[in-house]
């Protein structure tokens, strides 16, 4: 029997974090004929206009059947309204009679309402995983996680997330290659792992706090220098324990992944530039060494140097096989 999946739209939401992870489910039915079938629902049915404008033919949630799978889809903003509640009430009872339950982007915020997150570790758009942990403090809010799976509770990070956390469903319930089968169709990498960073530019945090604000700039300067978490608590005045729960709250991530992402944003553009060896980066940047270096940047942005340098050349037209500076 094909299983059902079910997305949940409002007034407002990203047509992509719709259309994406039901194209990849879709295509999973090309490889494993009615291995799913679909419903877009929303409270009371009928036309839902997306934020791009377009409309999409939904049914009232009340009436679908047994589900497999809920998804809540994103919206361009942290959704806020009265309608929240209601939409909440109705995820609580479907979720009663669903295998599992999910979120897009920042659908993570309908979804917290709900409870179901209460308790669990969750991702939302980094530019909103500090909003989602202050809103909602009995959830923990991973904010560099492209996709997360706590019991059966799943939450993704914006827009192409979406995808990748559907292509691990489909591999749950359908298999490896039948997954990979989907990322070939869709022209995507096969897959990123949750874990994997969302790599954005910390320079876009407003901390909403002098001393988080103070320690990012700090930071920024001394790179090359000791960055533990007991310097930067000194650099904050604050005791380690209470620096590193208020940076945590303030920025969505842990002082050493905000320091290993501020690194990557130093040696990247050094590492495009192919005029330095990854040796001489990896020092520049704090990172001590080529191999430490290689290793971060496989974690945060799921490529090595060697890999971006060589994409760059061969964007500017430059196959050769590399130079000294490619060590």
């Amino acid at each position: 029997m094909p299983r059902h999946v079910c997305f949940l739209v409002y007034s407002g939401f990203v047509l992509l974090d719709l259309s994406g992870p039901l194209e990849a489910f879709s295509n999973a039915n090309s490889a494993r004929p009615s291995g799913y079938r679909f419903t877009v629902a929303s409270l009371e049915g009928g036309l839902i206009r997306a934020s791009s404008g377009l409309q999409v033919a939904t049914e009232a949630l009340e009436v679908v059947d047994r589900l497999d799978t809920l998804i809540i889809v994103g919206a361009p903003a942290a959704p806020i309204g009265d309608w929240t509640m209601s939409m909440a009430t109705a995820i609580r009872h479907m979720s009663l009679r669903s295998r599992r339950t999910a979120s897009v982007c920042t659908g993570a915020f309908v979804l917290a309402e709900s409870g179901l997150l209460d308790g669990r570790v969750a991702t939302t758009h980094w530019n909103y995983a500090p909003q989602l942990q202050a809103r909602y403090p009995s959830l923990r809010v991973d904010g560099d996680r492209i996709w997360t799976e706590d019991g059966n509770v799943w939450t993704s990070a914006g827009m192409s997330a979406g995808i990748d956390m559907a292509l691990a469903m489909i591999e749950q319930d359908l298999g490896k290659e039948v997954a990979r089968s989907v990322a070939r169709m869709l022209v995507v990498y096969y897959r990123r792992p949750g874990g994997q960073y969302q790599f954005s530019s910390l320079l876009d945090f407003d901390p909403g706090s002098d001393r988080i604000r103070t320690v990012l700039s700090y930071a920024r300067d001394h790179l090359r220098d000791d960055l533990s978490v007991e310097r930067l608590a000194d650099v904050a005045h604050m005791s380690v324990r209470q620096f590193g729960r208020v940076f945590a709250a303030s920025i969505g991530v842990t002082p050493a992944k905000a320091i290993e992402r501020l690194r990557i944003e130093a040696a990247r553009p050094l590492v495009e530039d192919g005029h330095q060896t990854f040796e001489e980066i990896a020092r520049s940047a704090g990172f001590g060494d080529a191999d430490h270096m290689l290793r971060c940047f496989v974690r945060v942005i799921g490529r090595t140097p060697q890999e971006l340098r060589r994409s760059v050349r061969q964007a500017n037209g430059d196959g050769g096989s590399g130079s000294k500076a490619d060590q």
